[in-house]
């Protein structure tokens, strides 16, 4: 082949390959695969054509252009801490986190050059003028109320940008490390009166329920010795009353009586603080009485006694020998008793009182 046939050859092959690559390029720009949650505008010939939606589009080649996808996803922004001055004059840094989804991808496109930056400045704006009228202690107790004034106020501005912020958090609120020193220390104060309290409401309690009890205890023991007492006066009477009928059944004389005295004697001096003893006056008499009881005889002014049984009246019996020799025996005790007091008589105490005077006779000799 000579040069003539080979150019036009060669200029052929060239076209062919440049319109392979034309068509080629054309078909690329042609077809775009949105993915799924995104979203692209498409404009034709600089103004806005329609929006892509999720999977494959056509487009015209060299006449529309497909901007950027944008995420239709809900995202979850934070942005850095803001100072923000609170009603009483003190500057809190706060961190904010804004969760907000892109509802309108032409809004967000064309509404607003930033729709993010447009957001961070608005939720800082929009927390100094909530935080502003709050002191420090509302701005930490009350995170819920600022949160939904935060969310109302940047939703309606971001409606026409086709964004909706749909939660508002605020993440850390940092006071002054002065002013975190002075909470702490109101705190622990707080605290300690707290627990100051609940010690004295139950050291209290305790002591109201020892009162308490005690004043049981009392009231108890005081109704079981009412009831001992009673008990024991009921016992006490009734043993008088049976000892008083056996006495009256039984029809005592003189004579029993007087031994009955006579016993009783022995048991002044058993104390040992007695230091003085005096014979009763009446002791002399007791032991007549009692000779002439058991001796047959009848006293002056007392009636005559009923002739024996068997007939031997004036005779003493075996068992009237005994009751002689027993008043002997008792008057002899007597003597033994009162011989006994005036040795332990003390020193300068003085002699045992006779006459009638004190009350009381000499002591018998025997």
């Amino acid at each position: 082949m000579n040069a003539q046939e080979i150019i036009p050859a060669v200029i052929g092959w060239a076209l062919a390959i440049a319109v392979l690559i034309f068509v080629l390029v054309v078909i690329f720009r042609s077809i775009r695969i949105i993915p799924q949650a995104s979203a692209g505008v498409v404009e034709r010939l600089g103004r806005y054509h329609k929006t892509l939606a999720p999977g494959l589009n056509l487009l015209v080649p060299f006449i529309d252009r497909l901007r950027p996808l944008i995420d239709m996803r809900e995202q979850v922004v934070s942005f850095p801490p803001q100072p923000v001055i609170t009603e009483d004059n003190l500057v809190v840094s706060i961190d904010t986190v804004v969760y907000f989804q892109v509802t309108d991808a032409r809004a967000a496109t064309y509404e607003i050059a930033n729709y993010l930056g447009a957001v961070e400045q608005l939720t800082t704006t929009t927390l100094r003028n909530v935080v502003g009228g709050l002191n420090l202690e509302e701005a930490l107790t009350s995170r819920d109320e600022i949160n939904g004034q935060l969310r109302v106020v940047l939703d309606e501005a971001t409606g026409k940008w086709g964004i909706r912020v749909s939660r508002v958090e605020l993440k850390a609120i940092d006071p002054p490390v002065s002013i975190q020193d002075s909470m702490e220390k109101q705190m622990r104060a707080e605290r300690d009166r707290r627990a100051a309290i609940l010690t004295a409401e139950g050291s209290k309690q305790s002591q109201i329920l020892e009162a308490e009890g005690r004043r049981q205890a009392e009231i108890l023991r005081a109704e079981g010795d009412k009831q001992a007492a009673v008990l024991r006066a009921q016992g006490e009477s009734e043993a008088i009353q049976m000892v008083f009928s056996a006495i009256h059944a039984g029809g005592p004389d003189e004579g029993l009586l007087a031994y009955q005295y006579l016993q009783t004697l022995p048991k002044i001096s058993e104390s040992p603080s007695n230091k003085l003893w005096i014979i009763p006056s009446e002791l002399t008499e007791a032991l007549k009485g009692i000779g002439d009881a058991f001796g047959g005889r009848v006293p002056q002014g007392a009636a005559p006694r009923s002739p024996r049984p068997n007939g031997q009246a004036g005779r003493p019996s075996g068992g009237t020998e005994e009751a002689v020799a027993a008043a002997r025996e008792a008057a002899s005790a007597a003597d033994d008793i009162a011989a006994q007091a005036r040795t332990t008589l003390p020193t300068g105490a003085g002699e045992v009182p006779t006459g009638d005077d004190s009350g009381a006779e000499g002591l018998p000799s025997r």
